[in-house]
């Protein structure tokens, strides 16, 4: 019967505000993420996102990650390490910290997110000779 009346969907919506932290902390995240889903915390990287899942979600949208607070809206799927991505895409079922077979290298480097569009963009130079030149009045 509470099934029947949508009570069930109402619990669900009462447990997502409550692990959003109540009601302001749900409507921030309702902001920023423009969804509210409630799941078990499984791991969280060195740059403060948050990777959860939630197994009553059909598969391909069972897992995700809260970025972190520090980059606001300015966040992309770059900004996940590679360990990371391999859980949320399913390439493992195991995460990164619980997986005793992931390879740790000294000449392995750490993880950037892409940086197109900042300051900080790989800008290449060119050494050969430009074939138009720009014309340049006199002064």
């Amino acid at each position: 019967m509470a099934k029947l009346l949508g009570l069930d969907k109402l619990a669900t919506l009462f447990r997502a505000i409550r692990d959003h932290g109540g009601i302001i902390g749900s409507v921030k995240t309702l902001f920023r993420v423009d969804e509210l889903k409630s799941g078990t915390l499984i791991g969280e990287d060195k740059y403060g996102n948050r990777y959860y899942e939630n197994n009553t979600h059909f598969v391909g949208r069972n897992r995700w990650v809260i970025y972190a607070e520090k980059v606001g809206f300015n966040y992309d799927g770059s900004q996940v390490p590679a360990e990371w991505y391999g859980w949320l895409h399913y390439k493992t079922d195991l995460p990164p910290h619980k997986d005793p077979s992931r390879p740790k290298y000294k000449w392995m480097i750490d993880h950037q997110p892409n940086m197109s569009g900042t300051d900080k963009a790989y800008m290449p130079y060119s050494t050969t000779r430009p074939k138009i030149e720009p014309w340049r009045p006199s002064q």
